[in-house]
């Protein structure tokens, strides 16, 4: 905390970036890369303590301590600007990505409706869009807009400080929707200083670090793992936009070169998606060797993904140690678990036949039915992760598997305006420790030597002829048919069909599958029919693939364009909302 925590009490963010500006005004916290390459801009500790003062002064003269104000921000410093903003003025920000053109701006609604803000700060940019779909979204007139582009910095002289409580909220973390309607996440100013404190202690970081960050800022690995960490352990960060990185994957490895960076990661496709696009020809002056921590907090962790990446960029410095798997959810503000960081990542290898009955039992990795699972690392010190029967609420025995439940300082107070599905989710209590209230992460998962092993969502499970799947490793099978098979793009889930549970696989191919020479010679009916006969064969491959590594018949395979499938913020499949789209005839 570079003697912080001797020279003020750190009761909020708003005192560390206070300190920060007035000992060191001209260092330089944020780095955007506009284009992700050269093009950037950049704000010290200063510039963003004037702009957040400013923008709090705006909102302190309508009245805003404790209001909820929405953001709607692109990536960018503008967002980092007002996220401080609302904290000077004791507001309750809520992060939320703007919508695309010609996009669904439902999630947006849903937020409006639940939260009920007062206020929504933007860009001019984005207020000009919004403007022009006010009719098809009614919500949007409820509010009054800022475009904070636009404050005028003379305001920071009268902003007034706010006190700040520990239990106060600092923002609603609105949760990605992979198995539900988003819900606010309620993060007090407590929750959030130690998480921070809990990463900054797990990552190791010192003003030495060096961020890189493609991550979104409105999701919480992208927020408080990537925006605020930096600040909080006084190093800086380049920012880049998530469309920037899946354009073109590796500007985010050149990042990491060009800017020495020591800390980033993301979920398996970032990773997938880095070996995936490279080409050897486009890496010549690349080095990864500063890289020391490359956290992957996908749920679960793909053993594959993380070999296949080593293996790729061993050549231009990357070291497979690096690698540092962990846990984390928005119902704990981020990180809830991980590993030792000088350590390669443990492992574990298990019969995936043991595993469809709650079972873990190792096996050789040379067996047939053989799943190499990746730990997550350990609970943080001062909270506690236990192993749950999810129907019986009693702890599962050594070798079980069962619901993952934590308790800790970290844990939220529960979800804005949702009374019983927090007790449901926050209140959990085991018979042997009535004084704690448990969270309820709907993961499933075990623990092994003190190792944590997520195996994946309890919501998500397939379960068909009373054995359990999950989709994930369905999802993988199909992944391995095809090269044109899209990483990270294929759901799968259950239906009932005449009173049985069926399998029913989606897939996004890539759109040169469908690329072929021109042939005028060839009929337009011709040419549908070898696409229909491309697309069964395709199908078929499918089938064969899954009933040989899952013992199971698929009811559906619906091959799709790029883009179809569903997917959080955080680029997890919405496997619920596939499942809707696929009865309701929707893709």
């Amino acid at each position: 905390m570079s003697g912080l925590e001797n020279t003020i009490a750190t009761a909020n963010l708003i005192d560390i970036l206070q300190y920060r500006a007035e000992s060191q005004p001209d260092q330089t916290i944020y780095t955007f890369l506009v284009d992700g390459e050269t093009e950037q801009i950049s704000l010290t500790y200063q510039e963003l303590n004037q702009k957040a003062k400013a923008i709090a002064a705006y909102l302190q003269s309508l009245g805003a301590p404790q209001e909820r104000i929405l953001l709607l921000y692109p990536p960018g410093l503008g967002f980092v600007e007002a996220f401080f903003g609302c904290l000077y003025a004791g507001a309750i920000a809520i992060p939320a990505y703007p919508p695309r053109p010609n996009r669904s701006i439902a999630r947006i609604q849903s937020i409006i409706k639940d939260a009920r803000p007062t206020l929504a700060l933007t860009t001019t940019s984005i207020l000009n869009g919004l403007k022009r779909r006010v009719e098809q979204a009614p919500e949007l007139k409820t509010l009054r807009w800022l475009a904070t582009d636009d404050v005028n910095l003379q305001y920071a002289q009268q902003w007034q400080k706010v006190v700040a409580s520990g239990d106060d909220l600092a923002f609603l973390q609105y949760t990605s929707g992979s198995t539900a309607e988003p819900k606010g996440v309620k993060i007090a100013h407590n929750n959030l200083l130690h998480n921070l404190e809990a990463i900054h202690r797990c990552f190791q970081h010192s003003t030495q670090s060096q961020g890189v960050i493609w991550l979104p800022p409105y999701h919480d690995m992208g927020l408080i793992g990537g925006v605020l960490q930096p600040l909080y352990g006084d190093f800086p960060v380049v920012l880049m936009s998530p469309l920037i990185f899946l354009q073109n994957p590796l500007r985010w490895l050149k990042a990491i070169s060009r800017y020495r960076g020591t800390t980033s990661g993301g979920p398996n496709f970032a990773y997938d998606l880095c070996v995936r696009k490279f080409k050897p020809e486009l890496a010549l002056d690349l080095d990864l060797s500063s890289w020391d921590l490359a956290f992957n907090g996908a749920e679960p962790i793909n053993y594959e993904s993380l070999e296949k990446f080593a293996v790729t960029f061993r050549p231009y410095g990357f070291r497979p140690e690096a690698f540092y798997p962990c846990y984390g959810m928005a119902e704990a503000t981020l990180i809830i678990s991980g590993g030792d960081k000088n350590s390669f990542a443990v492992t574990k290898t298990i019969s995936s036949k043991e595993l469809e009955k709650n079972l873990v039992v190792a096996t050789s990795p040379s067996e047939a039915d053989a799943r190499t699972l990746v730990s997550c690392g350990s609970s943080l010190s001062d909270q506690h992760i236990a192993i749950v029967d999810p129907q019986t609420l009693i702890p599962c025995q050594s070798g079980e598997i069962g619901e993952i439940w934590v308790t800790g300082p970290s844990i939220a107070d529960g979800y804005w305006n949702g009374s019983l599905i927090t007790h449901n989710t926050f209140n959990a209590r085991l018979q042997e420790r009535t004084d704690l209230n448990f969270l309820r992460t709907g993961d499933l998962g075990f623990i092994d030597h003190g190792e944590l092993f997520v195996t994946g969502r309890l919501k998500d499970v397939i379960i068909i002829n009373g054995r359990n799947h999950y989709p994930q490793d369905i999802e993988r099978t199909v992944e391995a048919c095809n090269s044109f098979i899209r990483p990270s793009c294929v759901a799968s889930f259950a239906i009932a069909d005449k009173g049985e549970d069926k399998l029913v696989i989606l897939v996004e191919v890539d759109r040169h599958y469908w690329d072929r020479r021109k042939n005028v010679t060839k009929s337009p009916e011709e040419i549908a029919a070898e696409k229909a006969a491309k697309e069964q064969s395709l199908i078929q491959t499918i089938r064969r693939a899954i009933s040989k590594h899952h013992d199971l018949q698929t009811h559906s395979v619906v091959i799709l364009k790029s883009g179809a499938i569903p997917k959080t913020s955080s680029g997890k499949i919405q496997r619920h909302v596939c499942r809707d789209r696929f009865l309701n005839d929707e893709l």
